[in-house]
């Protein structure tokens, strides 16, 4: 078997403690982690004791000078994306990144200019396109004529998961007070890039899109694809809801998202096909094995038959992990391309021009 390869992780926050840094560790036939990068020293300590990571830096650059390290795995905040992926794509290191890539539609087609450039992988965490239960969703509507498809994502904040989780992750307040209004700083440009002339609802929005949307819309495009026009998109007072009515040829796709305070993970993408209901339903990725199912149901000599098929307890992150492994040592395509995270950001923008339209 090919040796592990090594690993620096960027970005030592929620999800890379409680999700990434587990699953890494139980992946070490695949991957070693040899470095972590944060400005959060405390992060740093904590990560590196718990996770037996032997080099930590607060820049990124010793990550890229090292020819130990192969992959550098970008869980930073949503601004640092883009610059980060080009960094390590140019010097030579294969790139996972979390969603979403980019906040702009120049920021993803830069990444993926750099990545042709390298010729190395960029590849770009959609875990949940990886599931078993999804790629059976997919396989069972694959050529068939759909008649409606609906897409929920309405869950409870993510400390309501995390806390319950058993990874006993730690947040740490130790950020420099001029990397906070930095980052400030190039968030306000990133929106202005994307939206143009914006309003603080819209910056909320455009997070929201931009963040928990991306798992559902890129999902939604591997099972239809682009859609020709949102019809319709309404938005809460506090923006922490967003419904929306995507067009395709001969069907319409409704989308609904929020963020509440209960205790529930509510995400499915359900397909209405002439002679059958199919539905891929989602739980929250924070505990690690929670299994994510496909369902049907349809008529069989007159009964209504409802099954549900469980392919898995191996969560979506560790079947992402070998994706990106294969893509690596046999040059197995990648789906969740810079290219393919780009119409994301094509259809978020759609998005917003409905919401901005319904208010007027």
């Amino acid at each position: 078997m090919d040796k592990p390869l090594g690993v620096a992780v960027v970005g030592i926050g929620e999800v890379a403690l409680n999700t990434h840094l587990p699953t890494l560790l139980l992946c070490s036939h695949l991957f070693r982690t040899l470095a972590l990068v944060d400005i959060s020293p405390g992060a740093l300590q904590h990560a590196a004791s718990k996770f037996h990571v032997p080099k930590t830096y607060t820049t990124l650059d010793p990550v890229l000078a090292d020819p130990e390290i192969d992959v550098v795995m970008i869980m930073s905040a949503n601004e640092y994306h883009v610059e980060q992926s080009i960094a390590a794509l140019r010097a030579g290191k294969h790139v996972f990144v979390e969603k979403p890539l980019a906040l702009t539609v120049a920021g993803a087609d830069a990444v993926a200019a750099a990545a042709r450039e390298s010729g190395k992988v960029c590849f770009v965490g959609f875990m949940r396109r990886y599931a078993e239960a999804f790629l059976r969703v997919k396989d069972m509507v694959a050529g068939a004529k759909f008649s409606y498809v609906r897409v929920r994502d309405i869950i409870g904040h993510n400390a309501f998961f995390v806390s319950q989780s058993g990874s006993f992750p730690l947040k740490f307040d130790d950020i420099p007070v001029s990397a906070a209004r930095e980052r400030a700083v190039r968030s306000e440009a990133m929106l202005a890039d994307a939206l143009g002339t914006h309003t603080e609802r819209d910056s909320k929005t455009w997070n929201l899109l931009t963040g928990l949307s991306s798992h559902d819309i890129s999902a939604l495009r591997e099972l239809v694809g682009m859609p020709r026009r949102v019809l319709s998109a309404v938005r809460s007072g506090d923006c922490n809801w967003i419904w929306a009515t995507l067009e395709y040829d001969g069907f319409v796709a409704y989308y609904e998202v929020g963020i509440d305070n209960v205790r529930v993970f509510d995400a499915h993408i359900e397909a209405y096909l002439s002679d059958r209901r199919v539905k891929v339903s989602y739980d929250t990725p924070y505990v690690k094995g929670l299994p994510i199912t496909a369902s049907v149901q349809y008529t069989r000599d007159g009964d209504h038959v409802e099954e549900t098929i469980r392919p898995t307890y191996e969560d979506a992150f560790t079947l992402e992990y070998r994706a990106f492994y294969d893509a690596i040592v046999k040059g197995t395509p990648v789906k969740t391309s810079p290219e393919d995270a780009r119409e994301d950001v094509v259809i978020f923008k759609m998005i917003m021009d409905a919401i901005w339209a319904g208010e007027i």
